[in-house]
């Protein structure tokens, strides 16, 4: 399976944004009087089109898709009913590694991601590692019996502390380790700073 396997900070430092929990010191750094680089750790963009494309791959490593996977998501977006960001933002809010990473079973998309594909979860009973995944209400996620041995589900509450908050649309059991979509998210449940007509804009070029 594909990757990008370019470093999650030097991501973030391109993209002006914190893509993963651990980027967020680094750019707080950076902006500090007196840094090279202001405004978010990026300088003003010189076009339009670079504007969108950052928006774009912003929002693309965000959740960590490739470049093909990103552009047949917002193809998909733009047939169904409603407006095509919003509809392409719950499209990713509703992939599997990005729920579990919601519920609070990891610290990033990037370390659900990997408990997804080595198979640490079943949906509905059955086992799953693909992270693409696309939840719909009533579907249960649960950690399998054997990963339960594993050392990260030993020391679940000290490498994956809860969250202050969960999504309205995922009830959460973390003693029983496992969680259920009683919901569909909206594009609320994204995050605000997110200007997806960016994205459409540059897809419709």
């Amino acid at each position: 399976m594909a990757r990008d396997l370019t470093p999650v900070v030097k991501q973030s430092r391109r993209e002006g944004y914190a893509l993963h929990p651990k980027a967020h010191k680094y750019l707080a750094k950076q902006a500090t009087p007196g840094s090279q680089m202001q405004s978010g750790g990026r300088r003003s963009s010189s076009s339009q089109y670079s504007v969108q494309m950052r928006e774009k791959q912003k929002v693309r490593r965000l959740y960590g898709l490739l470049e093909k996977q990103f552009s047949n998501l917002l193809k998909e977006a733009s047939r169904n009913r409603g407006q095509t960001g919003e509809m392409a933002l719950i499209f990713l809010e509703r992939r599997l590694d990005n729920a579990v990473y919601r519920s609070g079973f990891a610290t990033s998309r990037k370390s659900a991601r990997q408990l997804v594909t080595h198979g640490h979860f079943t949906l509905n009973g059955r086992r799953v590692d693909i992270p693409s995944v696309r939840l719909k209400v009533g579907d249960e996620i649960v950690v399998r019996p054997h990963s339960t041995k594993s050392g990260y589900f030993k020391n679940f509450e000290e490498v994956s502390p809860k969250p202050s908050s969960t999504p309205a649309w995922i009830k959460v059991d973390r003693k029983n380790l496992k969680f259920s979509v009683t919901n569909l998210p909206t594009r609320d449940d994204a995050e605000e700073d997110i200007k997806e007509q960016l994205i459409v804009e540059f897809y419709s070029r």
